[in-house]
């Protein structure tokens, strides 16, 4: 812990009922800091206590009766226990700042259920508390699903959750829920799949009303506030009345219904016996089914919104290295160029933004996630070693250059995601996007009028502004043009453009910033770690893949207990139980980890937990279920497929299951993929665009695999020994390969429990040796390095039917 983590640690003192509690593990931290700091800091303590002496949690809220005695002391305890600068998030406040009203939520660690803790809603979190409550009262349950980030989770807290009328109907008529669905993503999938099959869509904030047995009866996603809001013939005020009144006056059919859909949930849901191991033809098939939904004209799949899609680049990717389709490459390309040209792309912060609201990937959604910008950083990698154009890998140190300045944890973890709106100053409300937009009088007065100029020309600025009256960034004009039209060379205008872009982000960084939710996920920052490595790797920067080891040991450390980990960390604490995704996107972070630097222990760290993933998720049918076998039972307990915005932990899982196979030569780990892809034959060979990060990993089972290894001599210098070689690596797209690199000796003979494959690999003639094996059975041995290009050149076509 640095010494900014130790001022932070000491800004966090917490206090309760007047006593000062120091924050876990502060006392060894503030050994560290000198005499006026602490002083300082108790200054700044028992200021804070002193002005929140009339902070009192009120008895009652809205339309319910008092909180018992405990529990008010409890919430009384929480509020008070908040770190120094917390703010309440409410519209009801007193003239000390002290918040109106407070719930149950102000117990919780979770940014988005903080969030929501001092509105009027007397909010539960997800338990059995609040299902208990529903039942001895006869009422039905209203959840609402939402998170940090999400702008219409905002909107739709301020319009209704806010409003007292509203929140007297939920707390009189109903028992309300608030869910995480970032750190419950069993539950908001179960009922998601209900907003689904109630209304042909979904989305966020999502609204569940079910019974007090958690059966949904009705489903939607946001709700104006009341009739005529927005255009809408009901508000959420009339929906609430009209669901309240059939319940109490007809509970029996309420009940019937909500079986009804429970019943066909769990049908979908239901496990089915294996088929057969799909063949090239359904790789075939999606391929086309895609390329068929491609925009010839702007990239991407679809119209609007459009979405980054990175398992769709992925799949095509792979598709035209054995298929030789032109398309394919064209349709994953196309998309990454326009996708870097758009203002879905932060051109001053780095990073991309969510999604595009239009078809031409200018007007996005501002949020940033995590894992939106892991899987494009990976995506942008491919691109790169498919085609050997540097922009793509430009374009990919980008986004990991801005993780590592904006949304890593000073111990090493990654953050979850930035929010889409923001405070502008001398303005009420947040607004979505004006952080990241710009007048050209803000350009001009920070940049000067020269470089206002190349800002305008190539990122088409003007004075009407593309967005709300002010500019997103988008590559208006090839660069070449610019230089052209500038008088500049491209080297010259390259630089003169970075320097503004300087300019603009110092400036930026003084506005009032978008809500960080600082929480570390487990699936995220493997998917994260998977980036960091590869980038690393194939980059060859150090400094990726020890900021990917740093956030591995940091989640070995902190999010796992006994063998099995844990889903969320916030401020010291670990809470929730890991889901299927945490797991295979853990592990798939640690191979990519060893692949990097052949550190046994990362691949010991994924044996481990793949060997918790198989006992406790594993389907006899074959595949894995989303939760764990003892974890808590829902309406459904669902094995994905899908995948979206993420890949599935199935599709993830599977691949992994590969490449253990092929490191390990254990052929177990072979078998268990096999009956995996038996498992989603129908899904793979009927909707295989739907899943097409599975059909990836398929296209690893059905080639033949590299085994690569390298080996520098006894007494070298690893790196530098076998450094060409790794650089041919890192230009060739090797996606059905995996790789070691090792030094002939002890380190070797360790390795090699591990990895057989190492064994009896030895450095010829005192050089950095290469092995290039398919099945176990390998090449002649090379030192030549344009040998070893023709080696792993060789493509395996797909087979044919």
């Amino acid at each position: 812990m640095n010494a900014e983590d130790d001022r932070k640690a000491v800004r966090g003192i917490f206090l309760g009922l007047g006593v000062l509690l120091l924050a876990a593990g502060l006392a060894g931290c503030a050994q560290s800091q000198s005499t006026n700091e602490s002083e300082a800091a108790g200054a700044l303590a028992a200021a804070v206590m002193a002005s929140r002496r009339t902070w009192i949690v009120p008895q009652t809220l809205p339309g319910t009766e008092a909180y018992d005695a405990p529990t008010h002391s409890s919430l009384t305890r929480a509020l008070l226990g908040q770190p120094a600068d917390y703010q309440p998030r409410t519209h009801h406040k007193h003239e000390d700042g002290a918040p109106h009203y407070t719930n149950r939520l102000i117990r919780e660690s979770s940014p988005y259920l903080l969030q929501h803790a001092h509105n009027p809603v007397s909010w539960y979190p997800w338990g059995e508390e609040a299902f208990a409550r529903a039942r001895r009262l006869g009422r039905p349950v209203f959840l609402s699903v939402g998170y940090s980030t999400c702008h219409w989770c905002h909107v739709m807290e301020g319009e209704s959750f806010e409003d007292e009328e509203i929140a007297a109907v939920l707390n009189s008529r109903f028992v309300p829920i608030k869910v995480d669905r970032e750190e419950r993503p069993d539950v908001d999938g179960v009922y998601m799949d209900a907003v689904r099959l109630l209304t042909g869509g979904g989305g966020w904030p999502m609204t569940i009303v079910m019974t007090p047995e958690g059966e949904p009866f009705f489903g939607g996603t946001y709700f104006p506030a009341r009739a005529g809001d927005r255009g809408n013939r009901a508000g959420l005020l009339e929906i609430l009345d009209q669901l309240a009144t059939k319940y109490e006056t007809d509970p029996a059919e309420v009940v019937e219904e909500a079986q009804r859909i429970t019943k066909k949930l769990q049908q979908q849901a239901r496990s089915q016996p294996p088929g057969d191991v799909p063949t090239a033809a359904a790789i075939h098939r999606a391929a086309a089914q895609l390329l068929s939904r491609y925009d010839e004209e702007w990239g991407g799949f679809g119209n609007r919104p459009k979405f980054p899609s990175t398992a769709n680049i992925d799949f095509l990717l792979r598709y035209h290295r054995r298929s030789g389709d032109e398309a394919a490459l064209e349709a994953a390309t196309g998309t990454l160029d326009h996708m870097a040209a758009g203002g879905i792309r932060d051109h001053v912060g780095g990073g991309f933004h969510r999604y595009s609201t239009d078809r031409r990937w200018l007007v996005p959604h501002f949020e940033k996630m995590l894992y939106d910008n892991a899987l494009i950083a990976g995506a942008y990698l491919e691109a790169w070693q498919a085609t050997g154009d540097p922009q793509y890998a430009a374009v990919a140190r980008e986004i990991l250059e801005y993780v590592g300045r904006e949304m890593t944890h000073g111990d090493g973890a990654f953050y979850s995601a930035t929010d889409a709106d923001s405070e502008v100053p001398g303005r009420e409300h947040q607004e979505e996007g004006w952080y990241f937009t710009w007048t050209p009088e803000e350009i001009e007065t920070i940049v000067g009028p020269d470089a206002a100029r190349l800002i305008q020309l190539r990122y088409g600025t003007r004075a009407a502004g593309n967005f709300e009256g002010r500019n997103i960034f988008f590559a208006a004009r090839p660069l070449a043009d610019v230089a052209r039209m500038s008088g500049l060379s491209e080297a010259a205008l390259e630089e003169d453009l970075r320097v503004a872009r300087q300019a603009l982000y110092d400036i930026r960084a003084q506005r009032p910033a978008p809500l960080r939710d600082d929480k570390i996920l487990t699936g995220w920052n493997g998917l994260m770690i998977s980036a960091f490595a590869r980038g690393g790797r194939l980059l060859q920067d150090d400094a990726l893949t020890q900021g990917a080891a740093k956030a591995a040991d940091f989640l070995l450390a902190n999010l796992q207990d006994k063998g099995r980990l844990r889903r969320a960390w916030r401020g010291g604490q670990a809470r929730e139980d890991a889901v299927l995704d945490d797991y295979a996107y853990l592990i798939a972070g640690l191979l990519d980890l060893f692949e990097a630097t052949s550190n046994p222990r990362w691949i010991d760290a994924a044996i481990r937990l793949q060997a918790t993933l198989d006992e406790k998720f594993a389907d006899q049918n074959g595949g894995y279920f989303f939760t764990a076998s003892d974890a808590e039972t829902l309406l459904t307990r669902e094995k994905p497929s899908y995948d979206g915005a993420r890949p599935s932990g199935n599709s993830v899982a599977l691949q992994n299951l590969l490449r253990l196979a092929a490191w390990t030569t254990d052929d177990t780990y072979r078998s268990q993929a096999e009956r995996g892809f038996a498992a989603f034959e129908d899904t793979l060979t009927r909707r295989g665009s739907g899943s097409p990060r599975m059909l990836a990993g398929l296209d690893f089972l059905l080639d033949t695999a590299k085994e690569i290894i390298l080996v520098a001599p006894a007494g070298s210098d690893q790196d530098e020994a076998t450094r060409p070689f790794r650089e041919i690596l890192a230009r060739s797209f090797q996606p059905a390969a995996v790789v070691v690199v090792t030094q002939e000796g002890a380190a070797a003979d360790a390795l090699a429990a591990r990895v057989p494959l190492v064994a009896g690999k030895t450095a010829r003639s005192g050089r950095a040796t290469a092995y290039v094996c398919e099945n176990r059975v390998c090449d002649l041995p090379t030192t030549d390095l344009e040998v070893f290009r023709k080696q792993i050149a060789r493509i395996a076509p797909y087979p044919t039917e």
